[in-house]
C-alpha cells in the first residue's frame, strides 16, 4: 500500500470528524459564545488567565502530544498496520476527541473545576476523593515514565556492547536546546505581560520563530553532557518550578513555541510522505494472537487498545482539559478547536508514526534493536533530508522534538499532580485544620507528588509503561463515565459517550488485571524487583480498588430513574 493513500485517507477522516461530528457535539451540548468563562470571571494572573484561542490550543496540544502518539503506534505495529490505523482514526474521532472536548466543556461550565470536583455534586464527596486519588496516582506514573524517557533522550553518554563509553552529541545538544527553551519562554512570557495587547498574534508568532532559531543555533554549539541519572535530578528541580510559577511566565509561552516546532515536525513528515510516498512494508494484519520467540503470547485485545493511548484516547488529556486549559479559555467557542481539534491533530501525528515505521519495516515487521523514538527520529529525519535539510540538523531537530514531546507533557502533569494532591485534602465547605492547610500548600503538594514520581522513575520507563498505559486508559473510561453523569445531570444528551465508556471499561479492567497477574508471577518465579514489580503491583491493586469504587458510585447516579433524579440543572 502506498503511504500517500493512507495519509490522504486519514486526513479526510479527521477533517470530516471535526467538521461534522465535532460541531454536532458543540451544538448538542450547548456551547454559548456569550457566556462568561472561568478565566474571565476569576482572572488571578496565575492559574486563571484569559488567553487567545491560539495560545490555549498550543498549550493543550503540546501538553497532550507527548511521546505516546510516537511510541504507541510503533509498538502496536506488530499486529499490522490496518488495526493500528483503524483504532487511531475511530478512537481519535469517537473516543479521544469526545473525551477531551467533554472534559473541557464540563470544567468550563463549572468554574474551571477539575473533572473530579465537577462530578462531586453528583456522586458525593467520597466518590470525588477516590476519583481524585486515582488522578493523583496516575499523575505520578506519568511523571515517572516521562522523566525516565526524557533523561534517556538527554543522556550525553552512550555505552557500547564492549563497555566503551562515548559522548552522544544529539542528546547533549537537545538537552541544551530544551533548557534554552525554558529561559527564552520566561523572556517571552515577560514580554507578553509587559506589552499586553500591543503584542499581536503576528508579533508573537515572529518572536517565537526567532527564539526557536536562536535556541537551535546556541544549543548545537553548547551541548551539555550529563548522565541520565543526573538529568533525572535536574528534571525534578525543573518540574518543581514549573508546577508552582504562574502559567503566563513559563508554561504558556513554552507551549506556544513548542507547538510550532512540533507542527514543523508533522509538516516535515507530511511533505516527506507526499514527496517520497514510500510503500508500506509492514504486513497489513498479523493476527489476533502473536507468539514471541520466548513462547509468550500477546493478544490484540486488550494489548492494542492500551498500547495506543495518545492518538486514539488518553485519560491524561482530560486532566489537561479540566486542569489547566479550562482556566485559560476566554470564549466558549474556543473549546471545540482546543478540545476536539488538538486531539485530532495528535491523531495525525500517530498516523505519521505508523507510516514511518511502515516505510522502514523489515520483512513485514517492526525493525528490531531500535527504540520507537529511534525509528521515528531516523525516519522523519530521512524524509527531511530528501527535502535538502542537512543530516546533522535533521537528526538534532528530531531528537529535540522527541524530548519536547515528553518535556511539555512533564511540566503540565507536574502542575496537574500538584493540583490533584491539593484537591484531595481540600474541602471547600469546611474550615481547614492545620494539617490540611500544610498538605494543600502548593509547595508541599508539589514535593509530595515529585517524590513518588521520582521513586517510580528509578525502575526505568520500560518497566512503568505497561501500568501507565492500563491506568491511562482506565482514567479515560472513568472520565467518560463522569462526563456521562454530568451530561445526564444537566439534562444534556449523553449517548455519545456511553459506548466509548463501556468499551474502555472492558479494555482497561482486563489490561490492569493482567498487569497484576504478570507481577505476581514474577514474584512466584523469583525474578521480581521491588522498585519494578513491587511498586507496580501495589499501585495496580490500589488502582483497581479505586476504579471499582468510582464506577459503582457513578453508575448508581447514571442509572437512577429520571423521576427520582433530583440533581439540580446547570444553567451555565
Amino acid at each position: 500500500m502506498n503511504s500517500l493513500v493512507i495519509l490522504v485517507f486519514a486526513v479526510a477522516v479527521l477533517l470530516c470528524g471535526y467538521t461534522f461530528y465535532g460541531k454536532w457535539l458543540a451544538k448538542k451540548w450547548g456551547v454559548d459564545p456569550k457566556a462568561p468563562t472561568p478565566a474571565v470571571v476569576h482572572n488571578d494572573g496565575e492559574d486563571y488567565v484569559p488567553s487567545s484561542r491560539l495560545t490555549v490550543f498550543t498549550h493543550q496540544f503540546s501538553s497532550i502530544a507527548g511521546a505516546g502518539p510516537v511510541q504507541g503506534p510503533i509498538l502496536a505495529a506488530v499486529f499490522g498496520w490496518v488495526p493500528v490505523l483503524v483504532w487511531l482514526l475511530v478512537g481519535g474521532v469517537f473516543f479521544g476527541a469526545v473525551q477531551d472536548f467533554g472534559a473541557l466543556f464540563a470544567s468550563v461550565k463549572n468554574d474551571g473545576k477539575s473533572i473530579g470536583l465537577v462530578i462531586e455534586q453528583y456522586i458525593g464527596k467520597m466518590g470525588r476523593k477516590f476519583f481524585t486519588l486515582f488522578c493523583w496516582l496516575f499523575s505520578c506514573l506519568v511523571i515517572a515514565a516521562f522523566t525516565s524517557m526524557t533523561s534517556s533522550t538527554f543522556n550525553g553518554y552512550v555505552t557500547a556492547a564492549d563497555g566503551t563509553v562515548t559522548q552522544n552529541f544529539n542528546g547533549a545538544a537537545a538537552a541544551t536546546i530544551s533548557f534554552l527553551f525554558v529561559g527564552f519562554a520566561c523572556v517571552f512570557g515577560l514580554m507578553q505581560k509587559a506589552l499586553g495587547k500591543k503584542m499581536t498574534e503576528r508579533w508573537k508568532f515572529v518572536t517565537a520563530i526567532v527564539f526557536i532559531a536562536l535556541m537551535f543555533a546556541l544549543g548545537m554549539k553548547l551541548p551539555v553532557y550529563l548522565t541520565a541519572s543526573q538529568w533525572n535530578l535536574v528534571l525534578m528541580v525543573y518540574l518543581f518550578a514549573a508546577a508552582v510559577v504562574p502559567m503566563w511566565i513559563l508554561m504558556q509561552p513554552r507551549d506556544y513555541m513548542t507547538t510550532f516546532m512540533l507542527l514543523g515536525m508533522i509538516l516535515g513528515g507530511v511533505i516527506g510522505v507526499v514527496v517520497g510516498h514510500p510503500e508500506m512494508k509492514l504486513n497489513a494484519f498479523n493476527g489476533f494472537v502473536l507468539t514471541s520467540s520466548t513462547g509468550s503470547k500477546s493478544y490484540m485485545f486488550p494489548t492494542l487498545f492500551v498500547t495506543i493511548a495518545c492518538g486514539a484516547v488518553s485519560g491524561f488529556h482530560s486532566l489537561v482539559s479540566s486542569g489547566t486549559s479550562s482556566k485559560t479559555i476566554s470564549n466558549e467557542k474556543d473549546m471545540l478547536p482546543v478540545g476536539y481539534g488538538a486531539m485530532l491533530t495528535e491523531t495525525l501525528l500517530g498516523v505519521i508514526s505508523l507510516i514511518v515505521v511502515g516505510a522502514v519495516a523489515v520483512n513485514g515487521t517492526v525493525p528490531s534493536g531500535l527504540t520507537p523514538f529511534q525509528i521515528f527520529s531516523a525516519g522523519v529525519a530521512g524524509f527531511m533530508e530528501q527535502l535538502g535539510v542537512p543530516e546533522t540538523f535533521a537528526n538534532v531537530f528530531m531528537t529535540m522534538c522527541i524530548s519536547a514531546l515528553a518535556l511539555s507533557t512533564l511540566d503540565s502533569v507536574g502542575r496537574i499532580g500538584r493540583l490533584s494532591f491539593q484537591e484531595l485534602f481540600m474541602d471547600e465547605d469546611e474550615e481547614q485544620p492545620a494539617w490540611k492547610k500544610f498538605l494543600t500548600n502548593r509547595y508541599v503538594a508539589t514535593v509530595c507528588t515529585l517524590v513518588l514520581g521520582y521513586a517510580l522513575c528509578l525502575g526505568g520507563y520500560q518497566n512503568v509503561w505497561a501500568l501507565f498505559g492500563a491506568a491511562n486508559q482506565m482514567l479515560a473510561a472513568l472520565v467518560l463515565l463522569g462526563i456521562a453523569v454530568f451530561l445526564k445531570a444537566t439534562r444534556r444528551e449523553n449517548k455519545m459517550v456511553l459506548v466509548p465508556m463501556v468499551i474502555m471499561l472492558a479494555v482497561t479492567f482486563t489490561a490492569i488485571i493482567l498487569n497484576v497477574v504478570n507481577n505476581v508471577q514474577a514474584y512466584m518465579n523469583g525474578t521480581a524487583v521491588f522498585l519494578v514489580n513491587g511498586l507496580q503491583l501495589i499501585l495496580a491493586v490500589f488502582l483497581i480498588i479505586l476504579a471499582v469504587v468510582v464506577v459503582v458510585t457513578c453508575m448508581k447516579t447514571l442509572l437512577k430513574p429520571k423521576q427520582q433524579d433530583e440533581m439540580r440543572k446547570q444553567t451555565a
